[in-house]
């Protein structure tokens, strides 16, 4: 299994990057929050998760050791998968998702896509015993981008590769741009995930 994963950033979108490391490419879906903490490197070490099925070998990576367990705590959860625990990670912070758990506060996890209210109660029962919550504040810092078009079209893109429809998700990150035109663009998309 592989633990880690420490190379040059090859390519980087907000939900996948690919890093190269002794000559290959290792592509890795990635959250936002961990989007938000490479984005300005050249270099990333990222803790991997492989999900080996039928028909495909995926890897998720992780900016840290912390933001993986949390994964893997919510992919324990049946009827929360991958890719949902990929946009729950995206949605939250990994402070913000322990405290969401930890005051059993079902609401917030319901403003997730693909969360309803049976979801989001089972993920608390579930885990409100294995989420060890503190009260430190943890930041991550994001980048600022100049270029709204940019941004607009990165956010887009990150949508649609989540599995949001397209004109849905260029309406949404229009009115948002518009509202708030200094957002960097995992901004724009917690944003648009909170509404669409």
């Amino acid at each position: 299994m592989i633990d880690y994963i420490k190379g040059e950033v090859a390519e980087l979108t907000p939900t996948s990057v690919t890093l190269e490391q002794g000559g290959i490419g290792y592509q890795m879906n990635i959250s936002l929050n961990t989007y938000g903490a490479i984005s300005d490197k050249q270099t990333a070490k990222l803790y991997v998760h492989e999900a080996i099925r039928e028909d495909a070998h995926v890897l998720f990576g992780f900016m840290d050791k912390h933001e993986r367990e949390l994964f893997l705590l919510l992919i324990s959860v049946s009827g929360v998968g991958p890719s949902t625990a990929r946009v729950i990670l995206s949605s939250l912070s990994s402070k913000e998702l322990e405290s969401v758990i930890a005051t059993e506060n079902a609401t917030v996890l319901q403003t997730v896509k693909g969360i309803g209210a049976k979801t989001a109660q089972r993920i608390i029962v579930d885990l409100k015993d294995k989420i060890k919550f503190t009260d430190e504040s943890g930041t991550v810092q994001l980048p600022t981008k100049a270029d709204l078009s940019e941004t607009g079209h990165a956010a887009v893109s990150a949508l649609v590769m989540l599995g949001f429809v397209q004109n849905a998700s260029q309406k949404v990150v229009a009115k948002i741009i518009k509202e708030s035109p200094s957002l960097p663009v995992e901004g724009v998309i917690k944003e648009a995930l909170k509404r669409l």
